[in-house]
């Protein structure tokens, strides 16, 4: 039995659904207001922090790029030459560069800082920083993003996937940031062909289809989404 602890529009908590549903795998999900601070969920966690992952028998597995370690360790050899971590040890370095790379700077100068603004904002008390968006930290962040995207549609141009010929949890790592900023429509899609067409490939899986069907109430998805086509 696992148990995945998520907010809907955490992009880690997105990666490690992406992950789990490419396994093959349909957590019970339960969501983490992480500003709520739950004393069961510090238990957890104690950094606070979504998503944490919890299989019976087992001890809590806190943050994304660990759930992913810990899903290769313990299912990776089930996907065969369909692994989300390459075997070779060299090819793995790629995947995590490409893993840090979107889950911490992307994070921090994108994902992160559009949902706590236009989302986490609007339901954290005022007292503990909530209340409306910073437009100077929101325009940082869209102008951040730019360079991103420019940046994995060099990638896609010298490989078939972020990190090399098959599909990576580098891939995964991306599509998820780049989801929950899709959204709110801050993702300037013409400005990257390429990176345009890699992203349609990934929002066409499967895997995918729990997150394109998930809204808040009160800030509708961008028109395009959904649309598997753009």
């Amino acid at each position: 039995m696992l148990t995945l602890f998520h907010h809907p529009f955490c992009p880690h908590s997105r990666f490690v659904r992406l992950a789990l549903a490419e396994y093959g795998l349909s957590p019970r999900l339960m969501e983490e207001r992480v500003w709520d601070r739950r004393p069961e969920f510090l238990k957890l966690n104690p950094a606070g922090t979504t998503p944490v992952l919890v299989e019976e028998g087992a001890p809590p597995v806190p943050g994304a790029a660990v759930i992913a370690e810990y899903l290769d360790e313990t299912r990776g050899e089930q996907l065969r030459q369909l692994r989300l971590m390459p075997r070779d040890p060299r090819d793995r370095v790629e995947v995590r560069r490409l893993m840090n790379w979107f889950n911490h700077k992307f994070f921090e100068e994108v994902s992160g800082v559009l949902v706590m603004e236009r989302i986490y904002k609007r339901h954290i008390p005022s007292g503990r920083g909530g209340g409306p968006p910073d437009t100077e930290t929101l325009r940082a962040a869209r102008s951040n993003i730019r360079y991103h995207l420019a940046y994995i549609g060099w990638l896609v141009r010298a490989r078939d996937w972020l990190a090399g010929e098959s599909l990576t949890y580098a891939d995964l790592a991306a599509a998820a940031h780049l989801s929950a900023a899709d959204y709110l429509g801050d993702v300037p899609w013409d400005e990257d062909e390429t990176a345009k067409a890699w992203y349609a490939r990934i929002k066409s899986r499967p895997a995918f289809r729990a997150l394109l069907m998930e809204t808040l109430p009160g800030l509708p998805p961008s028109p395009h989404y959904a649309n598997l086509d753009f």
